[in-house]
């Protein structure tokens, strides 16, 4: 069944193997509503296995990458729930976040403006952040009367920044400038506010030329080793890499260095990537 959300616009440019989502709600600075919510989890469900796709890279229109929930459409109508209702509304936006860091393919979150609340959430959950130097960013959770543990920033957050980081950024929700989300390592690039999509499609062309196989099982072992102790994580990184080894993206890659040639991996579908623009880029 095609990808069709009718919240936000997606795009897949099947010449790079890159699904574009970009949240499209620029006059309310691309907050968030149930329906948004519904479609982002479906939508990186649906991308975990949608044929061609090898990277997903996810922006918003106009002076914000996304400010959270829609106070109006979200925020009022909550109100009025149950706190059954509640927990269905949390558990959902949870979901979202579930689905990103499930989908094998890697994120790259292309931060164009003001991050804030939930915003700061997906792009936490992202693998990667390249920022605008306007992208300032705040968990604003405790600001409205609720706590940073929220989406699974508890978890994710200090795994990124620091635990002593995180814990001011989720118990202050105070904003801070590009700069300072570089300086942590939140952000994995700062760029001029009109090259941050380039950039990012750019980061994401190179992901979706590596191997499929091997890139998708580090996202997963990053998030499933975290639990284990350091003997566990070495004995499944043993047997992981055992298994990349049998792959045919390693024999070709030990080909392309023999035949002194960049490497074309295999895509998630079996399809070999397309060549770098630049024939004579290594790999």
């Amino acid at each position: 069944m095609p990808i069709n959300p009718k919240s936000f616009l997606y795009t897949h440019d099947t010449s790079t193997g890159i699904a574009t989502i970009v949240l499209n709600r620029p006059q309310r600075m691309n907050a968030l509503t149930f329906e948004v919510y519904r479609e982002l989890g479906q939508t990186f469900r649906d991308l975990a296995d949608e044929p061609g796709v090898r990277a997903i890279v996810l922006t918003g229109q106009g002076r914000a990458f996304c400010t959270g929930g829609d106070v109006h459409d979200i925020i009022g109508p909550l109100l009025g729930r149950d706190a059954d209702g509640m927990y269905e509304f949390t558990r959902m936006t949870c979901d979202v976040i579930e689905a990103m860091r499930a989908c094998p393919r890697p994120i790259v979150a292309a931060l164009n403006g003001t991050v804030a609340g939930a915003g700061a959430v997906l792009a936490t959950a992202a693998d990667l952040r390249v920022a605008a130097e306007s992208a300032r960013i705040a968990f604003l959770f405790t600001k409205v009367g609720l706590s940073g543990a929220d989406m699974g920033m508890c978890w994710l957050l200090p795994r990124i920044v620091g635990f002593g980081r995180a814990t001011e950024l989720l118990m202050t929700g105070d904003f801070i400038d590009a700069a300072e989300a570089h300086r942590i390592g939140l952000y994995n690039r700062v760029v001029a506010d009109d090259n941050v999509l380039e950039v990012a499609l750019n980061l994401a062309e190179g992901l979706a030329r590596g191997p499929a196989y091997g890139i998708g099982v580090t996202k997963q072992q990053l998030d499933e080793e975290a639990d284990m102790t350091f003997a566990e994580a070495l004995d499944r990184e043993a047997r992981v890499q055992a298994e990349c080894m049998r792959s045919s993206d390693f024999t070709e890659a030990y080909q392309a260095f023999v035949d002194k040639r960049a490497a074309r991996f295999n895509g998630p579908d079996g399809e070999p990537a397309a060549p770098p623009t630049d024939p004579t880029e290594s790999t």
